[in-house]
């Protein structure tokens, strides 16, 4: 199982916005790529962080639909999320992989 996650630490003055966004229209739109098998939405607790954290998790069986996701389909879903709350979030991405 390899994990493609999504830290992104958002301004209050956006939470309500922005994870309704997430939820009915940018995790859906990863989804529908057809690269992950399922996702989670995940808001950090601890530590606690200027702003409001959360991690998107998108999960794939396979490294090379997570290649193609990030080379096609990435750059546009991310433009859409920095053009609708340009300057009030920053993002970092990581890939874990399950050895269990």
């Amino acid at each position: 199982m390899i994990i493609y996650n999504v830290t992104t630490i958002i301004e209050e003055s956006i939470h309500d916005e922005y994870v309704d966004f997430m939820q009915k229209v940018h995790m859906p739109e990863v989804m529908a790529t057809g690269k992950f098998t399922s996702c989670q939405f995940l808001r950090l607790t601890e530590p606690v962080n200027e702003g409001i954290t959360y991690c998107a998790q998108y999960i794939t069986d396979d490294a090379a639909k997570l290649a193609d996701y990030k080379t096609n389909f990435s750059p546009k879903l991310q433009e859409d999320l920095q053009q609708k709350f340009e300057n009030k979030f920053v993002s970092f991405r990581s890939v874990l992989e399950s050895k269990l």
